[in-house]
């Protein structure tokens, strides 16, 4: 065997503590969602038409296109009766690389019908130390040289307060400069709190397109990320029902993708057509290699899967 085949073959070898790791955090989420009666469902990987988001690129396969998340199939079986859903997806994004992305990664998605936003926030946690105590690792996870105390309630920070500690300009200002995941990245992520996973929620609804405008103040949606020890985690929301609302928004997002020479889609007409029928309900997008890379202490991506593109 000549000595580059024998490298290749070491690189799974030394993962092997994480990736036991991996399978076992997966098998903790299955338990905890078939425990609360929770459908385990899996939907097609291509399909013909993603969701326009501005700032995310779908994988085309022959004529349609890899799917970026499960979102549009599984929120159409909350629309046909399926009121507790989850999946864990392979999912694809183009052009996305660097130490905590890959082009092909794992999302677990999961929906219920009957709750929203601050509701699904009690979920996260309940999961979270379910997963910690099936790993045994008690109420703490210890990630890059901070212990992170899981125990509920964790820190829960709204988006205009964050921008308001942390940011050098104002909200309303970095909307109007179109700089948001910059001052994001480069200000505020860096300085949110490392010891309690934090819900930063409330966010613009410019920057919430499948998001349900919140009741009390329609200029943001009920929409919250998860951040774990500065890592963001998860994006989730109270749904959106109105299918014009969600059209006019996805026309939006597409007049966006059209000024930045970005990839066009066909209109994604069937789940626009379900919206009608789907019942106020909450869903969430969790990342789960980033998951493995907090409980198995882990900077980078690469470390927590069984082979990275470069590797293949």
């Amino acid at each position: 065997m000549s000595k580059n085949k024998m490298a290749d073959e070491q690189i799974p070898a030394r993962r092997n503590h994480t990736l036991r790791m991996r399978a076992g955090i997966i098998q903790g989420i299955r338990e905890f969602f078939i425990e609360r009666d929770y459908l385990e469902v899996e939907t097609p990987l291509r399909i013909p038409a993603p969701a326009p988001e501005s700032h995310i690129d779908a994988v085309p396969s022959d004529g349609w296109f890899l799917h970026t998340s499960p979102e549009l199939c599984m929120k159409r079986l909350l629309a046909a009766g399926y009121s507790k859903i989850f999946q864990i997806s392979k999912c694809f994004r183009d052009r996305e690389r660097g130490s905590l992305h890959l082009p092909e990664f794992t999302l677990l998605e999961w929906y219920r019908a009957g709750i929203d936003y601050r509701e699904m926030m009690n979920e996260c946690e309940e999961l979270m130390l379910f997963i910690a105590h099936s790993l045994d690792r008690g109420d703490t996870i210890r990630y890059q040289g901070t212990t992170i105390d899981v125990k509920k309630p964790w820190i829960r920070l709204s988006v205009k307060d964050a921008f308001d500690q942390y940011a050098p300009l104002s909200l309303e200002k970095t909307l109007e400069n179109d700089c948001f995941d910059e001052i994001m990245v480069d200000h505020i992520e860096p300085r949110l709190p490392q010891g309690k996973p934090v819900f930063l929620y409330d966010y613009p609804i410019s920057l919430a397109s499948l998001a349900r405008p919140k009741k009390s103040d329609p200029s943001v949606a009920e929409r919250f990320e998860i951040y774990m020890g500065g890592l963001e985690l998860a994006n989730a929301f109270s749904e959106l029902t109105d299918g014009e609302e969600q059209r006019a928004r996805f026309s939006k997002e597409l007049d966006y993708r059209r000024q930045q020479g970005k990839a066009m889609y066909p209109s994604p007409e069937h789940f626009l057509d379900a919206l009608h029928n789907m019942p106020d309900s909450a869903g969430i997008a969790l990342g789960v290699d980033r998951l493995v890379m907090i409980f198995s202490d882990n900077d980078t991506i690469d470390n927590v899967v069984t082979f990275t593109p470069e590797e293949l």
